[in-house]
Formats: C-alpha cells, structure tokens, sequence
C-alpha cells in the first residue's frame, strides 16, 4: 500500500479537526477537500475520492461507495456507525472505522445529569433565584436512590451507566442486552418487555442497526410504566417515533433525548410540543476530554491504515 491517498474528502468535518490534526492528515494525501454535509457538490468530488472522512450521523450509503471508483476508506467521527452501510463496504473491499469508547464517562455522567435536572428542577429554582424568590416550598424533588433503573443495551457506556445507577445512586437496576454480560454485580438481566414495563427510569443505550432500528415498538411504548423517565442518548431510529408522539400525548410519562440533530426538523417541531419531552442538543459527548480523544482516535485511524495496521475496523 502506497503511504499517502490521493484524495482525502471530509464531510461536516471543517469545525471539528484543529490545524494540528489537519497537519497529520496533510501529510499522508495529496489533496484534501471540505465539503459541507449537504454540499450538491459531493458526488462530483467522491468521483476521485479514495478516502472519506464524515462527522457523526452522517449517511455513507450503497450510491456513495459507487461513485467512488478508489474507495478504500471510510472514517467516522464517532463511535456509532449505523448510517454506514458495512455490509456493502465490506463487499467492496472497503474498509470503516470508528472512534470507539472516547466518550464513555462523558455520555454517562450526562444522563445523570440530564436525570438530576429533571428530577430536582435546577433550573427552574435558579430561575426563581435571578427573580429575587429564595423560598423553597414551591420545590419537592424525587431522588434516585432506591429506583427501579432500566438500562437497555450494555456496551461500555451502558455499562458505565449502570454502574453508576448502582453504585453511586443506590437504584436497583435491572438490564436487558442482546448478550448476557457477567461481572454486573448486583444488576439483573431481564427480558426486554420487563425491563421496559417495570421500571422508573429507562436508559437506552443501543447502537443503531437492521436489528434494533425501531425495537422500542408501540407495543413496548404503551406499555411503559405511568410516571416512568425514558433516557435515549442513542439514536432515535430505535423507536417508533409515531407510537412515541402518541404516548407523550397522555402526559403519563417523561421522555429525554439529546440526539436533535440527527432528526429531521419536521419530527423535532413535533416532539417540541410535548412538555413532557425534554430535547437537548448532542451535549453528551462534548467534555473537553472525550472532544480530545476523538479527534486523536479519528485521525489515528487514518494514520494506520495508511501504514497498513488497521484498527477500531468494524466491517
């Protein structure tokens, strides 16, 4: 393999990498072009491509690597890849890689963040306090400890979560992944029904695919406890947003997510609408450290690839 590309195209990557990341790259191709995600010039410059390099839930699809004829890389500035067809890279002799667990603590320190927000109103009581009210009888809490905390999908951030639910919190926690994971201490494994029916607050952590792409169904929706707090720093394909939009219509349930960017703004206008839906921007990962460690981990990837040592490869 020869040591640099031809051509290196970033897409919505321009605001992402610093100039010493850039550097790197500079040095291992011949020319690197910046294309903005939604560019009507993309197709025209993937023509000579032989490297792509996308920000996170961007769509790298089947007419892509085709028009492509030099493909032999695609990175991601991300842990999930769901939006990547890797099936068809792979038949392509392509090769994909992620940015895997750069952002765990940071994912899962966020959703207890996010929890302790809603559960304690902090920003309404700091509201209160700009207007000159420091009374707190207007306040009553609900605390975590001794919950039952649903956590679904247990890679390393789900696992984190946990951890945390369990250890730091006091929750009784309860799971359900598509393995069995040993060394969870004092969390259960349960079905996936159970685990959506019997418990306070529900975490979701699955990464996106054929096969999870819409398992929280309307069936597992409705059925959600009354009362119950849906966390959903995942991607939002995991769930029938329809079935969604018709539960929070009952005011019976609180649903959380931070994945607005990756919804089309027709859905998140809709969901907007709904006090008991909570969106936030994609924030979980932002911390200073997992920011860092992504651009290392991505840039690194490409580096050894080109010198012929492929790692984080998930096709």
């Amino acid at each position: 393999m020869k040591n640099k590309f031809g051509k290196i195209l970033l897409l919505n990557l321009k605001e992402t990498l610093d100039s010493s990341f850039l550097q790197r790259l500079n040095k291992i191709a011949e020319k690197i072009v910046f294309l903005p995600k939604d560019s009507e010039n993309i197709y025209k410059e993937l023509k000579d491509t032989d490297c792509l390099l996308v920000n996170q839930g961007m769509t790298v699809d089947k007419k892509m690597m085709d028009t492509a004829r030099n493909f032999k890389y695609v990175g991601i500035c991300a842990t999930g890849y769901g939006r990547i067809d890797t099936q068809y890279a792979s038949s392509k002799g392509i090769t994909v890689c992620n940015v895997p667990a750069y952002a765990t603590e940071s994912v899962a320190e966020f959703v207890f963040a996010m929890l302790l927000e809603h559960l304690r109103e902090i920003e309404r009581a700091k509201k209160q306090v700009a207007k000159s009210i420091y009374s707190e009888a207007d306040f009553t809490g609900t605390q975590i400890k001794d919950k039952l905390f649903g956590v679904i999908g247990l890679g390393r951030i789900g696992q984190r979560v946990a951890e945390i639910a369990q250890k730091g919190f006091e929750a009784k926690t309860i799971y359900w992944s598509r393995q069995k994971k040993n060394g969870m201490g004092g969390a259960t494994y349960k079905p996936l029904e159970k685990v959506i029916k019997e418990s306070d607050i529900i975490s979701l952590h699955l990464s996106l695919n054929n096969q999870t792409e819409k398992i929280i169904n309307k069936k597992l929706i409705n059925s959600i406890k009354p009362g119950a707090i849906v966390v959903n720093t995942a991607p939002m394909e995991l769930i029938d947003l329809e079935a969604l939009e018709s539960r929070l219509k009952k005011k019976d349930i609180t649903f959380i997510l931070d994945h607005s960017d990756e919804m089309t703004l027709e859905d998140i206008k809709r969901l907007k609408e709904f006090k008991n839906c909570v969106i936030y921007p994609p924030i979980g990962f932002t911390t200073l450290e997992a920011t860092e460690l992504k651009k290392e981990i991505f840039v690194s990837n490409v580096e050894n690839f080109i010198k012929g040592k492929v790692i984080n490869k998930v096709n």
